[in-house]
């Protein structure tokens, strides 16, 4: 593949500077934007695959995959990392398994440095703006605003692609809300919106988005053979640490995923009329 280094400054409103090292092609097919390590496979694995072994390049761009400020530490991160396995350099490690997750799709990857929304702090405060499940699915913090600049510039910086998907924001959680208005202000018009799974599959999710008869909006179904199915499933299986936040086990994990796609078909997109 032709591909190119770059590196640019990324400035976080907090005044923290960063130096960001890129590598990825210089165009693709398709580039999927998941506001964390793990949402393109959820969301969208079974689709990439099928991309990729059909030749096509796709590129998984994970905007909330920075590490955390030091010394961030509080009862509700600590939970959080004691769920997952995860003491120590926690955002490294899902990195990691991040990389594994987009060789087994067959896509390129690319992590940005903005801190999952348990690490961020408030600039004027200093103290954790996000510190429960009821913080994290609820509204954006009127701190966090200028964010959705922040990641939209850095979004005018992704090679071209022939189309960019990005959340549908089913669920509610901030950082989706984030990603998904600041492509809103990059791309405009010109972005498919993919289900947030497994929420998407919580009754009534959906229809907080979209209403229970979407007007206004038009699905697109993604079929998944059995191939696609199975790289989907080995993809989510490699974030070993999150498997736990949603599934029992390996079966409980392969009947949910099978099961959501047998009822929409695959994989289903949506698009505003």
């Amino acid at each position: 593949r032709l591909r190119y280094n770059a590196a640019f400054l990324y400035q976080h409103h907090t005044g923290i500077s960063v130096i960001v090292m890129t590598q990825t092609a210089t165009s693709y097919a398709a580039i999927y934007l998941a506001p964390h390590l793990d949402d393109a496979a959820l969301s969208c694995g079974g689709q990439i695959a099928q991309r990729t072994r059909a030749g096509q390049r796709v590129l998984i761009v994970t905007v909330m995959a920075g590490d955390p400020p030091t010394d961030t530490e509080n009862d509700y991160i600590r939970s959080l990392h004691a769920r997952w396995e995860l003491e120590r350099d926690a955002t490294a490690q899902r990195r990691a398994e991040d990389i594994a997750a987009c060789a087994i799709l067959g896509a390129d990857h690319l992590h940005w440095p903005i801190a999952d929304c348990i690490y961020r702090l408030d600039p004027e405060t200093g103290r954790p703006i996000y510190v429960s499940d009821d913080d994290i699915f609820g509204d954006v913090h009127p701190a966090e605003k200028p964010l959705v600049a922040e990641i939209a510039g850095l979004l005018r910086t992704l090679p071209a692609s022939g189309q960019v998907y990005t959340p549908l924001t089913i669920g509610h959680h901030v950082d989706h809300l984030l990603v998904t208005e600041a492509a809103q202000l990059a791309f405009g018009d010109d972005l498919l919106y993919y289900e947030d799974y497994p929420y998407a599959q919580q009754p009534g999710k959906l229809a907080a988005v979209i209403g229970d008869l979407p007007a206004g909006w038009e699905p697109a179904v993604i079929g998944l053979d059995a191939d696609d199915l199975t790289a989907k499933i080995e993809a989510i299986l490699a974030f070993r640490s999150q498997i736990s936040t949603f599934f029992t086990d390996r079966t409980d994990l392969e009947q949910q995923v099978t099961g959501y796609a047998a009822r929409v078909g695959g994989e289903r997109l949506w698009r505003p009329e």
